[in-house]
């Protein structure tokens, strides 16, 4: 298969998908494909409950913590949170380090207008995430929002070995994290967050759902809002308070299980530590191509770059790159119109043989273009 550097929807585990193949024939003997089957019914019964458990297990959720499985993707939940969780004229802090975390920042003025920017990361074009010195608290907030892997510029709230890195927050603040594109990649501790949520394309899954991990004294809606747009809603009727994506929740499953059988998050952590050095070696031992994120903010989920702007030509080299690599086995390699250049997608479920034939292929086009 192509290898597929997309960042999102991205890569499935083959068993995944040979195991999708089968059950959409015919899941547990039924009869019937797991896309037809009802949401209601016994089958998806076990669909469900097996899909939350394995989430659980992956990442050891607390009790007092709800799995939810929403729709409307991790855009939604830009309106969801301050919906549900801000009072009228209430305040919530931003940690603004990418293209995403900025929109969750707008869309946080349609509920108040005393929230404000801890951080603003467009100073430095979002090429790295702050240390706590660098943020800069106002009147205590309700929550605070960050973005823990920024998809687009390819940077990543982390410690040096790679280890999840969160900011010191007020004291009586919940944290709320967009996780899209670094969930389950590395070891988590739940317990440190009022809310993670996470679109599942990236590294849980399919699109079509969005996981939502919540603690329980958060779920009361802070104003009066109509019944879907209420976590409390989704919690109490298991995430099916009407027909939910079925299909998508299915797939989820299937991924936390395989997560599991590959030896649980410090196994992922250890393989996609591995995988993007590939890459950031070749990257550190070349002065022809430039990455975009600082060092100490160099995402494992998403590795952005692209030819040194100082070479002759150095877009359409970049251009170049992109279409011979496509015909040497690697798609999706051009990175978004805000940063140019490339962003490789090196997912949980993307091969170590991919990440070598792109640090190749990126040695030989030097060779013959630097």
């Amino acid at each position: 298969r192509t290898y597929n550097f997309s960042a999102g929807p991205g890569v499935l585990p083959e068993p995944v998908i040979r195991q999708a193949q089968s059950d959409l024939w015919d899941i547990m003997g039924s009869g019937i494909g797991i896309a037809e089957q009802s949401h209601r019914g016994k089958v998806f019964d076990k669909v469900l409950a097996d899909a939350e458990a394995a989430c659980r297990k992956v990442a050891n959720i607390p009790a007092n913590y709800k799995v939810l499985f929403l729709t409307g993707g991790a855009t939604s939940q830009n309106f969801m949170v301050p919906a549900n969780l801000l009072p009228d004229d209430g305040v919530a802090a931003f940690l603004t380090s990418g293209y995403w975390a900025e929109k969750t920042w707008e869309e946080s003025k349609f509920y108040s207008s005393k929230c404000y920017e801890a951080w603003d990361g467009r100073t430095v074009k979002h090429a790295y995430c702050p240390s706590d010195a660098e943020i800069k608290w106002g009147a205590k907030p309700v929550y605070v929002h960050m973005c823990s892997n920024n998809t687009i510029y390819g940077t990543q709230w982390r410690h040096a070995d790679g280890s999840d890195r969160l900011p010191k927050i007020p004291d009586g603040s919940a944290l709320v994290c967009d996780a899209s594109s670094d969930i389950y990649s590395r070891p988590i501790d739940i317990s440190k967050y009022g809310m993670i949520y996470a679109g599942a394309q990236k590294n849980i899954g399919i699109a079509g759902t969005t996981l939502a991990i919540i603690r329980e004294d958060l779920l009361k809606p802070a104003r009066k809002l109509p019944t879907m747009l209420r976590y409390e809603t989704h919690a109490k009727d298991q995430s099916r308070h009407n027909t939910p994506p079925a299909f998508a929740i299915y797939m989820s499953g299937l991924v936390f299980q395989w997560i599991l059988d590959q030896g649980g998050l410090a196994a992922m952590h250890k393989r996609n530590l591995e995988k993007a050095k590939i890459i950031y070696d070749a990257l550190d031992a070349s002065k022809f191509w430039k990455p975009h994120a600082r060092p100490d903010s160099r995402s494992l989920m998403n590795i952005t770059f692209k030819v040194n702007p100082e070479i002759k030509n150095a877009e359409a080299l970049d251009e170049q790159f992109i279409k011979e690599a496509l015909k040497n086995g690697m798609d999706q390699l051009k990175g978004h119109r805000s940063t140019g250049g490339m962003r490789a997608s090196v997912y949980n479920a993307f091969p170590i043989e991919g990440c070598r034939a792109l640090a190749q292929f990126m040695k030989e086009f030097e060779k013959k273009n630097g």
